[in-house]
């Protein structure tokens, strides 16, 4: 089978990202889906891929449920938790890996987020192996981040990665060590892709994570920050999903790209802390906050309570990036496929209106149904 009609093996795919690359396939292609999906069997494995389908396409998820079969596996155990004949079968029907699936939060200690980021690499790595060995694999994408940068100050490239950076915290180091592990073999048909912040849908503003930039926008949206830890010159590379998945699926779909980092990023068109604040305070008529450096806003009386400063103090580093990324390739690749990112301002407005019509989550609103009310 071609690239054009293998089956893709997918991970991730109850996730943000994951899910709407997985719309994508199902759209787009004529592919079978091959979902690894952490349940405790096949059966619970397809209750959660069916509850994806209905969120992604309501009325017409029953078109597409034949197309995907799902696997319950664990991506941090030897042979992903399957038995060595499934393990052999699944190896041999996959054309393609994109492995999405990894934990994005922030706040876990280093040794859970290499447990489920590094180490779940290295299994779909050993996975990968066998599927080469096999003879049908011809391509092993992995969802990165563009802040494998860290604290690196300057222009990042897509080529780069070691530039004796250190870390935020634990995702941004276990997304570096887990790229080292696959640029580390010789022989693997890999691409990586590296997006910044990811948010909602740019047309319809829909989102099934409430996290990163939007926890300081809810908090400017009650009022709660009169003060910010921030530079307001310093970027804030944010990204739509529908940029992302339509980037990864065409860049995966097309040709060449092996042993290739791209940067689904903002670039040229990143905003700066001082606009988002302008933009968000606008939005909800409020008086835009103070802009502190970190040193002023430890030592101010600004007002802030410090339950709230240490609540959002893992966010706070992402106020004053100093990095700024280099996506020149990866724009020169989609440009053909008229796949291109727009300014936050463009879209900003729809992500605050699904914000607030969801309740910041609260209130769950399908894809589907976010989607129709376009």
């Amino acid at each position: 089978m071609s690239s054009t009609d293998g089956p893709i093996l997918l991970t991730g795919a109850t996730g943000f990202v994951g899910m709407e690359l997985l719309a994508r396939y199902l759209e787009r292609t004529e592919r079978h889906v091959l979902a690894i999906v952490r349940a405790s069997g096949d059966e619970a494995a397809r209750e959660r891929i069916d509850a994806v389908l209905a969120n992604l396409f309501g009325d017409r998820a029953g078109r597409y449920g034949d197309r995907i079969t799902a696997i319950a596996g664990d991506m941090t155990a030897p042979r992903l938790g399957l038995a060595a004949a499934r393990w052999d079968w699944l190896a041999a029907e996959s054309t393609m890996i994109v492995h999405c699936a990894a934990s994005v939060s922030f706040g876990l200690t280093l040794d859970e987020a290499r447990a489920i980021n590094v180490e779940g690499t290295r299994r779909m790595l050993e996975f990968a192996d066998r599927a080469q060995a096999l003879g049908g694999l011809e391509r092993y994408a992995q969802v990165s981040t563009a802040y494998v940068a860290g604290t690196y100050a300057g222009r990042f490239s897509e080529s780069d990665l070691d530039v004796g950076q250190d870390f935020n915290n634990s995702y941004e180091q276990s997304k570096f060590e887990s790229e080292q592990l696959v640029r580390s073999r010789p022989d693997l048909p890999f691409t990586i892709f590296r997006p910044s912040i990811v948010v909602g849908d740019r047309h319809s503003g829909w989102t099934a994570a409430f996290n990163v930039l939007y926890w300081p926008l809810r908090a400017l949206a009650r009022g709660l920050f009169p003060a910010v830890p921030a530079v307001a010159s310093a970027p804030v590379d944010v990204v739509p999903i529908d940029y992302v998945a339509d980037g990864i699926h065409e860049l995966c779909e097309s040709p060449g790209g092996i042993r290739q980092t791209y940067h689904l990023t903002a670039g040229a068109e990143a905003s700066t802390i001082a606009e988002l604040a302008d933009l968000a305070s606008s939005y909800f008529q409020q008086p835009p906050p103070r802009l502190l450096s970190p040193a002023e806003f430890l030592s101010a009386d600004h007002g802030v309570a410090r339950s709230l400063i240490e609540e959002g103090a893992m966010y706070f580093p992402y106020f004053s990036v100093r990095t700024t990324f280099e996506d020149a390739l990866t724009r020169e690749r989609l440009k053909p496929a008229g796949i291109s990112v727009a300014p936050l301002s463009e879209y900003i407005v729809r992500l605050l209106d699904f914000a607030t019509w969801s309740r910041w989550g609260k209130r769950p609103i399908a894809r589907a149904e976010a989607l129709a009310a376009v």
